[in-house]
């Protein structure tokens, strides 16, 4: 029985045996006892996000093939996890993303261009992590987890009310730094949400040869802490459970574990052939549930979105891709110094020397070139 009202101190650690959800595939609006759906304004923020963020996959994916970015991981289809998680947070809030989550961190306020900038192959981040309380991207499986924990462990230390919302894939559960994140969490009681968005494959390893577990909000239990299953193509559902784990991370509760069932519909990035591993059908069948057109549906059915608000919203996740392209057709200013500037406060003998060595290199070459030009 889902009920909390009937279900023991252990039992509400479990998830539930169907994952949340609040608009089904079709758009229509269902009823759950625990978690209300959002009211019609925060739907419709929502529904701009996922217009943008849809436009921003796009957009990354054709400066892919244009040579303008490095690599592009697409998080189409999972667009109501990326920006369910940017809306779930205050302001004060830490947001840890993934390689994946470019969409999440554009949504928390990072410049599209300095969000992809990794991506491109420029240095470090490209933005400025303080600004906007969004972690540098992290591109190993699981590391941001931890740090994700210290940081949270750090602000309780501090008596701040910071909740840290750290997100990952499914495969990345199978890393041990998954599992020291989340013990480390729940012996020490911090304010961190752990987000997997379950898209069914880590690269080409399908779900059923990263767990036998029944789900992978069932894992929560080992460590003392709630687990919840939603589904991750509906952001109504995202956001109220999420935004319940968040609440209940600022009040005091400790950490919590909340799975989404989502979908990758494109392949892990664009050097991958998705076509070896999986079925065209399959991908198909999840195009059906879709979150832009479940949400666009809903709010058309309701009369909250008019045909002048949808003419906004595209307007606007234009005017973000515009910027995207603008920004990323640019060649960078590159700076070779750049390299030992940022290693450490005060640059060590080792590095200045490596540095002197490099610098007599450019002038050398630069000279030889000069000389061969007159």
């Amino acid at each position: 029985m889902d009920d909390e009202r009937f279900r023991s101190p252990e039992d509400r650690l479990l998830p539930r045996r169907e994952p949340v959800q609040l608009i089904d595939a079709s758009g229509v609006g269902t009823t759950d006892e625990q978690f209300p759906r959002p009211d019609a304004e925060t739907l419709l923020t929502a529904y701009r996000g996922l217009v943008e963020g849809r436009r921003i996959n796009d957009q990354a994916s054709a400066l892919v093939r244009q040579g303008r970015l490095a690599v592009y991981p697409s998080s189409h289809g999972q667009e109501a996890c990326q920006v369910g998680a940017a809306l779930a947070l205050a302001e004060g809030d830490w947001l840890f993303p993934t390689y994946r989550d470019s969409v999440a961190v554009i949504a928390r306020g990072v410049p599209a261009a300095e969000a992809l900038v990794l991506l491109k192959g420029d240095w470090h981040s490209g933005y400025d992590v303080r600004a906007h309380h969004v972690a540098p991207q992290a591109t190993p499986l699981a590391t941001q987890l931890l740090h994700a924990v210290g940081f949270a462990y750090a602000a309780k230390r501090r008596g701040e009310d910071t909740v840290v919302l750290a997100l990952c894939g499914d495969g990345a559960t199978s890393e041990g730094d998954f599992h020291e994140a989340l013990n480390f969490a729940a012996v020490f009681h911090v304010p961190v949400v752990f987000f997997v968005q379950n898209n069914g494959f880590a690269i080409s390893v399908p779900l059923s040869r990263q767990t036998a577990a029944p789900s992978l909000a069932h894992k929560a239990i080992g460590y003392g802490i709630p687990g919840q299953r939603v589904d991750g193509n509906d952001i109504a559902a995202v956001l109220a459970v999420l935004g319940e784990a968040v609440e209940r991370a600022r009040s005091g509760g400790g950490p919590s574990l909340v799975e989404a069932h989502t979908y990758r519909m494109q392949a892990h990035t664009n050097a991958d052939d998705d076509t070896r591993y999986r079925e065209r059908a399959e991908v198909q069948s999840w195009i059906e549930r879709d979150p832009l057109t479940r949400l666009r549906a809903h709010l058309r059915d309701t009369g909250a979105l008019t045909p002048e608000l949808e003419e906004e919203y595209a307007a606007a996740a234009e005017e973000t891709a515009t910027a995207m392209r603008e920004a990323l057709n640019e060649d960078a200013d590159i700076d070779p110094e750049d390299l030992f500037r940022f290693v450490t406060e005060a640059r060590s003998p080792q590095l200045e020397e490596q540095w002197q060595l490099l610098r007599r290199e450019i002038e050398h070459t630069a000279d030889a070139t000069a000389g061969g030009a007159r």
